[in-house]
């Protein structure tokens, strides 16, 4: 199962999902989906938008982990 902690790192770098929203040109609700891990998809346009905002990798939101 595939974790996404984009709240992690937006809490590391103090920015809201309004502002992150704002600087990606990603929709709040579609921002929301992706952090509550409730997406079934993410483009690599819109990975690489956020981490180029929030300076991190792929490997700081998304995370592997075995389903219990």
């Amino acid at each position: 199962m595939i974790e996404v902690n984009l709240d992690v790192m937006m809490a590391k770098r103090r920015m809201s999902l309004n502002e992150l929203s704002d600087r990606v040109g990603i929709t709040i609700a579609n921002l929301s989906i992706l952090k509550n891990n409730k997406a079934k998809a993410v483009r690599f346009s819109t990975l690489d938008a956020i981490c180029r905002e929030l300076n991190c990798t792929p490997g700081d939101i998304l995370e592997y982990r075995e389903e219990t």
